[in-house]
């Protein structure tokens, strides 16, 4: 430690490169515990007492505050794979941690960081192209099954894994449902569009898959009515209230006949402005804000569905869907009101109906795009956060795969696979980036080991018997199928895991290598922090003034 001129205190060279790895290795630690399908959940109580249980990486780091700044870029690393993939943030996190832990010792044994550094670029893209060449199989050559196998796989370490037939249908059929092709004829699966409600009571299983967006409201008033076939939808993020004068006008009136008359047109705007809107063709009438009584009787009279409240978030994706348009303002360009039939969205049907405890507004056939609807029920809110977060894994999982197209075997099968084939790599290079890919792949095993500590077995015997076979998978043509091979943590041995089902997607695989080396190599190439101190601030100066 050394002062500086400036307010502060600076650690550089070696002191600096401990602190952020055992910093980053300390956050591992607390997530490692909660990898794989036996993995233990977390409990984590916040200030004010709201507590969250869950083995989601992301959601584990997220929820601590983490002060480090090294360790707060795995903590963004955390996000960031649960934002690309959905998938897979705890493997990432440990990883990153080990590649780190592995390049300090390297650079205490005077390799500079600079060499490491390239050494891990060199593995990494090694190892990517290795996924894709030697490791990845085609979906299509595994059949319908292969969808449901990697939403089972996503969901084995998670609340959910008691139900896992029942909901890793639910995730495929959503994500099947939600399809949208481009121009140029590539299928996009927009996990937006999916909407997921949560109902407290009765059990995980009676959870609902519906076909259509479902809104989290009901009718304005029960005169209207509760089905509209070939409906033409208006979003409005207005109030459909009586006109008031702004605050601040006041109008001094002596002749209680002109405040009548002031309060009739007050009315009569109101009345023209609804009466536009079903002019324009609508018959279902959604907004973010109120609907007043004097407008729920013209809607009653004229037959026409009202929902007033509807999230402004719901609104915007259902009019996406159906081809309409949030309206803000009635207002046109000559300054005077009126409503564009374009702004419209169309559906074959809006029906409230009673699921679960709550009644719902279900709007089905949507013009542009088919959406889902998941409702999520549960004993209490701890429960339903929880199978939230396990769905919205198993549903980025799928849609995953469904674009790329390409699944590899989970269990520690392409970990211990790349590493085998890195150490070989490593022996063919003759600079000193030799030593950082045998470091990059030792690191790798990490995640293996890690897989059977968590399920109580023996974690040396079971990674042993994984490299031998995997070595004999790349030395010997005729074992090439040994490749397939990972972990069975059930029953304690290896496995064919393609044939076992237990798949997960190439992209989840390849982004998480990417990401951890990425993280580790920006982490690494920090030799000198500065910290600095806030300044005092001036004391206020006073002056005696003479009265």
């Amino acid at each position: 430690m050394s002062k500086l001129d400036l307010i502060g205190e600076r650690t550089s060279g070696q002191d600096i490169r401990t602190q952020n790895v055992t910093a980053c290795v300390a956050l591992a630690n607390i997530v490692k515990s909660s990898l794989g399908p036996e993995g233990l959940d977390k409990m984590l109580v916040d200030q004010i007492g709201d507590v969250t249980v869950t083995n989601d990486g992301a959601t584990i780091l997220q929820k601590l505050e983490v002060e480090h700044p090294a360790a707060k870029v795995l903590v963004e690393l955390a996000n960031l794979q649960d934002q690309e993939v959905g998938d897979g943030t705890t493997s990432v996190v440990i990883l990153a941690a080990e590649l780190l832990k592995r390049a300090n010792e390297l650079v205490q044994r005077k390799i500079h960081p600079t060499s490491v550094i390239s050494g891990f670029r060199v593995a990494m893209r090694e190892a990517c192209e290795y996924i894709k060449s030697n490791l990845s199989v085609s979906v299509e050559s595994l059949g319908k099954e292969a969808l449901i196998n990697v939403a089972k796989t996503s969901m084995f370490s998670k609340i959910t894994s008691a139900n896992l037939d029942f909901f890793a249908d639910i995730c495929v059929r959503s994500v099947q449902r939600i399809k949208q092709t481009n121009k140029k004829g590539v299928a996009k699966y927009p996990i937006g569009n999916i909407n997921v409600l949560r109902s407290t009571g009765k059990g995980i299983r009676d959870t609902i898959y519906i076909e259509g967006y479902a809104l989290n409201c009901t009718v304005a008033s029960q005169s209207m009515p509760k089905k509209i076939n070939k409906a033409k939808i208006a979003f409005l993020d207005f109030n459909l209230s009586k006109t008031k004068l702004p605050l601040g006008v006041s109008i001094n009136i002596k002749d209680p006949e002109e405040l009548l008359k002031i309060h009739e047109r007050e009315a009569e705007i109101l009345k023209e402005r609804v009466d536009m809107i079903i002019k324009s063709g609508a018959n279902v009438i959604l907004t973010t804000k109120a609907i007043d009584d004097l407008a729920i009787g013209y809607l009653v009279e004229k037959n026409i569905m009202g929902v007033r409240r509807c999230k402004k978030s719901d609104l915007k994706k259902i009019a996406k869907a159906t081809g309409g348009k949030v309206i803000l303002s009635m207002a046109n360009l000559e300054g005077e009101e009126s409503f564009d039939p374009e702004n419209l969205g169309d559906a074959e049907s809006v029906t409230q109906e009673s699921i679960a405890d709550n009644e719902l507004i279900i709007i089905k056939g949507a013009k542009n795009t088919n959406s889902a609807s998941i409702i999520l029920r549960g004993p209490n809110t701890y429960t339903l956060d929880e199978i939230d977060r396990s769905l919205h894994d198993a549903l980025c999982a799928v849609k995953r795969v469904l674009e790329s197209k390409n699944v590899v075997p989970g269990g520690g099968a392409v970990e211990v696979g790349l590493a085998m084939y890195l150490e070989s790599f490593a022996k063919t290079l003759g600079s000193r980036e030799q030593l950082a890919i045998a470091e990059f792949a030792q690191a790798l095993l990490i995640i293996p080991k890690t897989l059977a500590v968590n399920a109580a077995k023996d974690a040396s015997e079971l990674v042993a018997k994984l490299c031998t076979v995997h070595k004999a998978s790349q030395e010997d043509p005729e074992k090439v199928k040994y490749a397939r091979y990972g972990l069975d943590l059930t029953e304690g041995k290896i496995r064919d895991n393609i044939e076992a089902g237990i798949l997960e997607p190439s992209m989840g695989k390849i982004k998480c290598i990417q990401f951890a080396t990425e993280a580790a190599m920006s982490i690494l190439r920090i030799d000198d922090m500065i910290k600095l101190e806030r300044k005092p601030e001036p004391e206020p100066h006073h002056q005696d003034i003479d009265r």
